[in-house]
């Protein structure tokens, strides 16, 4: 018997170390080759390791949420089958009969397919023994999440047709399975005794990271509110009746594609707000592309996709790419460079928007744009008769480093303007 070492390899872009977030195996399994060990989370994307020879796991050198620098060792397999009569691998960096380069090869052909920062992340779980897959499973594209609650509820990804872009696999896919299987969540039974179990969930992975930012946010910036109630119900009307007239061949619209060609027409007037702060070097870089993050939820987290050049699209063309991005980042198909490079932030509740919000500032930008619900209310017209209006709040926050609270009073105050003259979005 030999024994082949698996190294953490380079997956490129000058990432120099990688978070464990999941482990499929454990000490004592059984695996095959190209059977996923591991899911492992860097600053670009989540990965999976997968095995390069058929044998028994002999040693396992990481647990969940431990960060382990590329060449280290993280598992021993002790070879058989058509590798069984391979040279034993040394402790050392040379290369092993596999060929670190090939395994490099791999790596960076599944980091191009995976979930990037941004996109889905499994959630923290036990170290668990897995059945070995098959090399046809391996090969369908779904995000270790997905991979996870299949696992859990035994469904076969190779019985599901993916939705999602290249046929991947989405939880969406996976939820309508299960449904149609006959799964139905069991209910919460009441009960008269006390509930004084607790649990314990360490921070690791998607989850830590996200944490990491906002905390380096709310330290770094000196942040400033400013909200203005804006009257939609003009705006409202033209969305309808565009929805109305050109729905079915354009796509449907909704309030943020005109929100955000306010917004670029906004910042032609106050190029201070859509930067980057490098306080580090002390230097305010603004952009004359407006590139529009979109905060959006997903099962894991909190993820900025980004709108690269919102200056140069139409309102459909807008809403189309604000749909595909966000679809992206919710289903782990996002690359990451749709997932940084933002130059101005939105963020929004939806229909749970409630009335004011304080949006964290998505660090080193600037400034971003919070929009709440749409509510209807009485109002005052000019004629001092009350009128049905439907009335929407703009909540922002700014960096007080940058930009001056006047400064920022008018920029919200030309974004109201074109919202209450929409006419004016087009002129």
């Amino acid at each position: 018997m030999s024994t082949h070492v698996i190294k953490l390899p380079d997956i490129g872009e000058g990432v120099a170390e990688a978070e464990f977030v999941e482990l499929h195996i454990k000490e004592g399994d059984e695996v095959i080759e190209d059977q996923n060990l591991a899911d492992v989370m860097t600053d670009k994307a989540t990965v999976e390791i997968p095995s390069p020879v058929s044998g028994k796991v002999v040693w396992v050198g990481a647990v969940v949420g431990e960060t382990v620098a590329v060449g280290s060792e993280i598992f021993k397999v002790e070879i058989t089958g058509a590798h069984a009569g391979a040279a034993p691998v040394a402790d050392n960096d040379d290369e092993d009969d596999f060929g670190e380069s090939d395994m490099d090869a791999r790596m960076r052909a599944m980091a191009a397919t995976k979930a990037p920062i941004g996109g889905e992340a499994p959630a923290p779980s036990a170290v668990t023994s897995s059945a070995p897959s098959t090399k046809e499973s391996s090969k369908i594209l779904a995000a270790p999440a997905v991979r996870a609650a299949a696992k859990k509820r035994t469904i076969r990804l190779e019985d599901i047709r993916g939705t999602g872009a290249d046929g991947r696999v989405t939880m969406e896919d996976l939820l309508d399975q299960a449904v149609g299987r006959g799964e139905i969540a069991p209910a919460v039974a009441f009960s008269t005794e006390p509930n004084v179990t607790t649990e314990e969930i360490k921070v690791i992975g998607l989850r830590r990271r996200i944490a990491e930012k906002m905390q380096d946010a709310k330290r770094r910036i000196p942040h400033f509110s400013y909200v203005e109630e804006t009257d939609v119900t003009a705006l409202e009307d033209l969305r309808q009746h565009l929805n109305g007239q050109y729905a079915a061949s354009r796509g449907k619209l909704t309030v943020l594609p005109f929100i955000m060609r306010a917004l670029v027409m906004a910042i032609r007037d106050f190029p201070q707000i859509n930067a980057r702060f490098n306080d580090d070097d002390g230097i305010v870089v603004r952009h004359g592309a407006a590139h529009i993050g979109i905060a959006t939820q997903t099962d894991n987290g909190l993820m900025v996709p980004v709108v690269r050049h919102a200056e140069t699209m139409d309102l459909w063309q807008t809403g189309a790419e604000v749909k595909r991005i966000a679809g992206a980042a919710r289903d782990g198909s996002a690359k990451s460079k749709e997932l940084s490079g933002s130059t101005i932030t939105i963020t929004s509740l939806g229909p749970i928007g409630g009335i004011v919000t304080t949006p964290v500032i998505n660090h080193p930008e600037v400034g971003i744009l919070g929009i709440n619900k749409i509510m209807t209310r009485p109002v005052y017209n000019s004629d001092g008769i009350i009128v049905p209006r439907k009335i929407m709040n703009l909540s922002s926050s700014f960096d007080h480093r940058v930009v001056d609270g006047h400064d920022a009073a008018e920029f919200i105050q030309k974004i109201k303007a074109y919202l209450e003259n929409p006419a004016t979005l087009f002129m």
